[in-house]
């Protein structure tokens, strides 16, 4: 059963040595190097992924699957990392098997995911190409409502009466984006394009929900150890098999012959229009490392925490670039997410706050139990 993402991890049970004393195995801890690094992994794609998407789309970018291929076309870039990790393993006999070479059950579960990443990444950019990047983005945080439900129905999360709180809160706070559909409209969209790009964004973050807790349930069920080198094969492997999807799309639309002539009339010219291109999916690769990594090290609900955090970063970045309204329903959704968010925080802080004392606790019980007669 997994764990909830803020518990420490419980020690090894006191046991009695050769001479009848008791001891305590040292309590194992999280590589929390690696869990800052891939959280500012995620951060780097939550907050600038969204911004460049729309960055794109505000200047003359409206190829959908195109936008969507960006999301995971950026995945040869791990075998940098890959090649780096080759030539510093030490066993010379092992080399391609531990850096480019993953058991078949985990490859095969990274090409599934891959294939509904690559949905989840068409219906995020049809999505945002309707609505602006802090409505998508507030959308995008009923992402933790699903996961932590998915979460408890796949991998056994402890579903709390913490997390029930936070789910509530944070779909009343999607439900308020709803209700005005006029306020914050971008110019050109119409009340259908509005309300279809709502409930795409809606949809994506519903399957994306999914997909976290069945990522986290492929590497419990990995038989093998896994090493960082085994998360950069999974996530070039979702990628490419995401990126398929996204070519197979853009063939049936035409977009190759279509990207050409979107570049020339680019209204930031056709260099840029490139460049801009090439930055957002190393960006959004970036981020796609970071969640893997930020998921294997903890789980997937605090992957959903983590990005449902970031959430008011973008939408504060989306009104500072891109001059974006911030109404009065917008405001309150945001509250009500950092009401569930809060909720979400202490409810850990009591569980974490319970596994010390019962820590604490276990050797006095253990050695009462020895003096028994």
């Amino acid at each position: 059963m997994a764990t909830s993402a803020m518990d420490i991890e419980t020690p090894e049970t006191l046991v009695p040595n050769q001479n009848g004393n008791s001891k305590t195995k040292p309590i194992k801890t999280r590589n929390w190097l690696l869990i800052l690094i891939n959280c500012a992994l995620v951060s780097c794609g939550s907050i600038g992924g969204p911004l460049l998407m729309r960055l794109y789309y505000l200047h003359g970018g409206n190829r959908k699957w195109f936008s969507s291929f960006i999301a995971s076309a950026g995945f040869p870039i791990l075998i940098f990392p890959l090649m780096f990790h080759f030539f510093r393993s030490e066993s010379s006999t092992d080399k391609i098997w531990s850096c480019f070479w993953l058991e078949h059950k985990l490859f095969l579960r990274g090409v599934i995911l891959g294939i509904l990443y690559g949905l989840v990444t068409f219906m995020y950019a049809l999505g945002l190409s309707y609505i602006p990047v802090s409505t998508s983005s507030l959308l995008m945080a009923t992402q933790l409502c699903f996961i932590a439900f998915f979460s408890w129905l796949i991998v056994k999360q402890k579903f709390t009466a913490f997390i029930i709180n936070a789910v509530v809160v944070m779909t009343l706070g999607s439900v308020l984006l709803g209700i005005n559909t006029n306020g914050d409209r971008p110019v050109g969209v119409t009340k259908s394009q509005y309300l279809l790009g709502f409930l795409l964004t809606l949809a994506a973050a519903a399957l994306a929900g999914l997909i976290m807790p069945l990522i986290e349930l492929s590497f419990s069920k990995a038989i093998n150890n896994l090493t960082y080198s085994s998360l950069l094969q999974f996530q070039f492997i979702l990628s490419l098999s995401s990126t398929i999807v996204c070519v197979i799309g853009m063939l049936a639309n035409k977009d190759f012959q279509a990207i050409p002539r979107e570049a020339n009339d680019f209204e930031l010219g056709k260099a840029r229009y490139y460049i801009i291109m090439v930055v957002t999916a190393i960006v959004w690769q970036l981020s796609g490392v970071g969640t893997v990594g930020v998921i294997f090290y903890t789980s997937a609900l605090f992957n959903g925490i983590l990005g449902s955090v970031l959430i008011p970063l973008t939408g504060v970045a989306a009104v500072i670039f891109y001059h974006e309204s911030f109404t009065g329903l917008k405001g309150m959704a945001l509250a009500l997410c950092l009401w569930g968010f809060c909720s979400y925080f202490y409810g850990e802080y009591k569980m974490t706050k319970k596994v010390i004392v019962k820590v604490e606790n276990e050797p006095k019980r253990l050695l009462g139990d020895q003096e028994e007669p």
